[in-house]
């Protein structure tokens, strides 16, 4: 077994850990086990621990195959979680559109609950419009102390749809999607 081994299993490591499907202590027993592998049959549980019974795919992806950058998870603000499945896809832009019902933070929120743990996909999507929606609702509480603050908030609530919807459509199309200026608390 080479270093290179044991640093591309680090790599999936680090990878799980900065997508959120790795808390810091699971993300430093598994680094230590890599790191102190002797042979592959140490290395194996690692990654099945990451992956399950699905294949991992290559970290970093590689940039000169035939497949388009969103379907390794390339995309803008997604890491290197994909969709599995058209559910996930879906499930994920449920997290972006359910504020337009009116479950604002809770639709997200119950989406990430839901599905957040057996989808890093749909965890992505969730924890990025949970953040939009608390930043929103941040942002309405702030500017409403001052009445040109008060005179935009509806404009603000308007971008906050279209921005929903254009998350909801990435998501299905297995894209990334980064809201602007969300202030991210939840990781």
């Amino acid at each position: 077994m080479s270093n290179q081994d044991r640093e591309q299993v680090v790599e999936h490591v680090k990878a799980a850990y900065a997508e959120g499907r790795l808390d810091k202590l699971e993300f430093d027993d598994r680094l230590e086990r890599a790191m102190t592998a002797r042979v592959h049959g140490d290395l194996m549980p690692i990654m099945h621990e990451l992956y399950g019974s699905r294949q991992p795919t290559p970290y970093p992806p590689p940039r000169s195959s035939a497949l388009p950058a969103s379907s390794y998870g390339g995309g803008l603000g997604c890491g290197r979680a994909r969709a599995d499945s058209g559910g996930d896809r879906v499930g994920a832009a449920a997290a972006h559109l359910l504020p337009l019902t009116g479950l604002v933070v809770f639709g997200p929120l119950i989406m990430l609950l839901a599905a957040g743990k057996t989808s890093p996909y749909i965890r992505k999507h969730a924890v990025e419009a949970l953040n939009f929606q608390l930043t929103l609702i941040g942002a309405s509480i702030l500017l409403g102390i001052t009445f040109v603050g008060a005179v935009l908030i509806p404009v603000l609530w308007v971008a906050g749809v279209v921005l929903s919807i254009v998350g909801g459509v990435a998501a299905l199309g297995e894209g990334g999607f980064r809201y602007p200026f969300t202030v991210r608390l939840v990781k």
